[in-house]
């Protein structure tokens, strides 16, 4: 009974303690043409890095993610302005930069369909990918 009850105690404290238990597919938003990171996007950043620090067999890809507006070429620039300064952060933060890849997607692989200021929010992150050394 004891090892069944492990495990939610285990979870429970590290959800207490901020430590991520994994952090495939976290995300962090941006403002409206803005690559800013601010203070959410950095505490989210922060608990990343601290996952990867206590998970050093893990590397990330970063994916930079733009809502439907403007063209092209300019969302595949500010998906990677917006890959590189999460990156950019984690680094600052102690993760080796040989485990961190970003790539951008611009607006050409919507994470969330549709349109409107509430879907645009959405599809404005990064999104961190999970990948074994």
């Amino acid at each position: 009974m004891r090892k069944i009850m492990f495990v939610p105690v285990l979870l429970a404290l590290a959800a207490c303690t901020g430590t991520k238990t994994d952090i495939n597919d976290d995300k962090v938003f941006f403002a409206f043409d803005s690559a800013v990171i601010d203070s959410s996007a950095k505490k989210e950043l922060e608990a990343q890095s601290l996952y990867l620090k206590k998970n050093e067999n893990v590397n990330v890809v970063l994916e930079g993610h733009c809502d439907e507006r403007g063209s092209t070429e300019y969302n595949l620039a500010l998906g990677a302005l917006r890959a590189g300064n999460a990156a950019h952060t984690l680094v600052k933060d102690g993760i080796e930069p040989e485990r961190i890849k970003t790539i951008s997607y611009g607006k050409e692989k919507p994470q969330y369909k549709g349109t409107g200021e509430e879907v645009w929010a959405k599809n404005r992150n990064v999104t961190t990918k999970t990948t074994n050394k």
